[in-house]
């Protein structure tokens, strides 16, 4: 398909434009999921940039957010990063999917520092973040026990009317527990209970409330310690 690209007349009606690669790129990045499978498409949307660049095509906003949700999903952060330096060159800017594919991947990726400031940056700028990037973040932070971040977070998403999963929650509260900080993860559950923004449902306040009872045991506070300097690369919950 691109060698036929390449192959066509110089002609103007026959060169490829900004729909042309935005179609191409489209179809490539569905299909980019999971790293290391979706490594065999990346070639392609390397190739098709470099293509995109050598015959003049001037990108916009979304063209550029699909390479960047593509490098994003296969967690080539520094190569999302350069195209969203390049942005301002193409009189383009950074809207909140920008943002979000390059959070994601930084918190997924174990780059959480550089993850906070780009989130930090995305709420100045008044851009809400989806669930799937504020999920990451709180379970993220929560594996390297930066638990106020991580509870900061977690609030902020419910006041943006972001509904958590189940295993967001418990990530938090059980890595509290793991941290000897039992009380910590109950007074926590009990707050998200009685929040007039965001409130836990009964079903989920009881499932875990009896985790945490369950979890909080003596015979179970045999937990392995985590390192803490690690973050989670497991969370794939799409944009």
């Amino acid at each position: 398909m691109f060698n036929k690209m390449r192959a066509l007349p110089a002609n103007a009606g026959c060169r490829p434009n900004v729909e042309t690669f935005t179609l191409l790129l489209s179809t490539v990045v569905r299909r980019v999921r999971r790293p290391p499978a979706s490594l065999v498409y990346l070639h392609a949307v390397r190739s098709l940039s470099r293509q995109m660049k050598a015959t003049g095509v001037v990108p916009d906003t979304y063209l550029l957010n699909l390479i960047i949700k593509a490098y994003g999903r296969c967690l080539e952060v520094d190569d999302a990063l350069k195209v969203f330096r390049e942005m301002p060159l193409y009189g383009c800017d950074p809207n909140e999917f920008t943002y979000g594919y390059i959070v994601k991947a930084m918190f997924q990726k174990g780059r959480t520092d550089n993850g906070l400031l780009y989130l930090k940056t995305m709420r100045d700028k008044g851009f809400v973040p989806s669930g799937g990037v504020y999920m990451s973040a709180v379970a993220a932070l929560a594996l390297e026990w930066r638990f106020e971040e991580s509870r900061e977070v977690l609030l902020d998403m419910l006041d943006s009317k972001r509904k958590p999963d189940m295993i967001t929650y418990r990530t938090l509260l059980e890595e509290l527990c793991r941290a000897t900080r039992t009380e910590d993860a109950f007074q926590l559950l009990e707050e998200l209970k009685e929040r007039k923004r965001g409130a836990l449902d009964q079903r989920m306040y009881s499932e875990l409330l009896d985790g945490l009872h369950w979890i909080s045991q003596p015979q179970q506070n045999s937990f392995p310690r985590r390192d803490r300097g690690s973050a989670s690369d497991d969370r794939g919950s799409d944009d």
